[in-house]
């Protein structure tokens, strides 16, 4: 029976692990797409610091990604940056990509 505790512990730990590493990739993500959004509006650095974290906590207002590119479509359209969330979407998934890179870097 301690072969399938064990087992059962791995399991719970890997997911753990999995969820943990999911958030932070997304986090990341987030953040460096808050940068490249404020680097479009002509935002001062501490403007983008601020705008990033803005855009990292516009992802806990709803589950998946549509929060967060409502807030970035909307911020850029304001600003009068010519963008459609096709580019909005395609900045997100180039940003993923991005984050598991720096992120895997730091292990």
């Amino acid at each position: 029976m301690t072969d399938f505790d064990d087992r059962k512990r791995a399991e719970e730990a890997k997911f753990a692990l999995d969820a943990d590493t999911a958030f932070r990739v997304a986090a990341r993500r987030n953040r460096l797409l808050g940068q490249w959004a404020a680097a479009r509006m002509g935002l001062t650095p501490e403007e983008t610091e601020a705008y990033a974290k803005a855009v990292v906590q516009a992802d806990f207002e709803e589950a998946g990604d549509e929060d967060v590119i409502r807030k970035v479509l909307g911020d850029l359209t304001a600003a009068g940056v010519d963008i459609d969330e096709a580019g909005v979407r395609a900045a997100l998934e180039e940003k993923a990509v991005e984050a598991r890179r720096q992120l895997m870097g730091e292990s």
